[in-house]
């Protein structure tokens, strides 16, 4: 009788202390809940207005950027949701690299020649990357959004999802109408923020936008000038040689470490000397020897051994900077080479 009264006990006490770790759990669970219940969004816009005085940004400013402003729905159905497929490496290029891109490109060349070359001369930056970043970005200027900046920062903003990065994209887009570079209402874009003809996100526009024409705004949603020398002012600073290309698309003829190998833009970190790949088995894609020059080089294979390959540059590694994937930085290369060459 002892024992069994010994284990009755012991299962009374298990019992107990599961019920209290539940009880813990589902404590935790309600605070949780609790903490990731939005406030109202007035009441937000309210702290995000109070936020933008102690950055010195005027009630002016403030009274036109939020007038009547609702939060966009469809903003945050749009940053929730997940791509239903992956598009191969052909497919991205097929979509983004075409054959009517090289021809605009090569026409906006001979148009914007003499501004291009002043641009060019000015922050060391070959026009046809200029070119292709304008083309792959927004189709030279033909789609660069139709959302209303603040407002889709704003839903972003009071969204818990990425709440921080955004606030700080809104208080420097509110910044940017400050300055009066544009009008809040006039400020369009992705549902993101990315804004204008080369897709800046505001930080970006504070970090690189140039105005190039002199007339006091940093115009990248209807000054060509600006927008050229935005994009090259961004290249430059990142650290753009312009003694350099971008890379080039490659065979490998033997087997090479895979620890040699670049397959993701999170880390293009393993270079040798492009003399060095010709000794591991690298050539170009006509079997024709690589260049014996003593620049770093990157061997990267976008989707593994068994895709296709290129060697790229420093310069590849700076469009990195611009949109960490390595489809968009050979989209961008193979488009600026057709624009160039073809």
């Amino acid at each position: 009788i002892s024992v069994i009264i010994y284990y009755l006990n012991m299962f009374r006490k298990i019992l107990y202390i599961q019920l209290l770790i539940m009880a813990i759990n589902i404590f935790n669970f309600s605070v949780l809940q609790a903490d990731e219940i939005l406030e109202p969004f007035d009441e937000w816009i309210a702290h995000i207005k109070q936020l933008a005085k102690e950055k010195g940004i005027s009630d002016k400013t403030l009274a036109s950027a939020f007038l009547n402003i609702e939060r966009n729905e469809r903003v945050v159905e749009l940053d929730r949701k997940q791509p239903e497929f992956t598009l191969t490496l052909d497919e991205y290029l097929n979509n983004t690299v075409t054959k009517g891109r090289m021809n605009k490109g090569k026409k906006y060349n001979d148009e914007y020649n003499s501004l291009l070359k002043k641009i060019s001369n000015q922050f060391e930056v070959q026009p046809r990357f200029i070119l292709a970043l304008w083309g792959i970005e927004t189709s030279f200027g033909k789609f660069t959004g139709s959302f209303n900046v603040i407002r889709s920062l704003s839903t972003l903003s009071h969204d818990l999802r990425r709440r921080d990065f955004f606030t700080e994209e809104l208080i420097n887009a509110l910044t940017i109408v400050d300055q009066g570079h544009i009008e809040a209402s006039e400020m369009m874009g992705s549902w993101a923020g990315a804004m204008g003809q080369n897709q800046f996100m505001p930080s970006s526009f504070l970090n690189y936008a140039t105005d190039f024409n002199n007339d006091s705004k940093k115009d990248i949603w209807n000054s060509q000038s600006d927008v050229f020398a935005s994009t090259a002012n961004y290249l430059s600073s990142s650290g753009w040689n312009s003694n350099q290309t971008w890379g080039r698309e490659v065979k490998v003829n033997k087997k090479i470490d895979p620890k040699l190998i670049t397959t993701s833009a999170k880390s293009i970190d393993i270079s040798r000397k492009i003399y060095e790949w010709a000794e591991l088995g690298v050539v170009n894609l006509d079997e024709s020897k690589l260049p014996d020059v003593f620049i770093d080089a990157y061997l990267v294979y976008p989707e593994g051994e068994n895709g296709r390959k290129f060697l790229v540059y420093d310069n590849f590694k700076t469009i990195m900077k611009w949109n960490r994937s390595l489809f968009f930085g050979i989209s961008v290369g193979k488009l600026s080479d057709m624009i160039e060459y073809h």
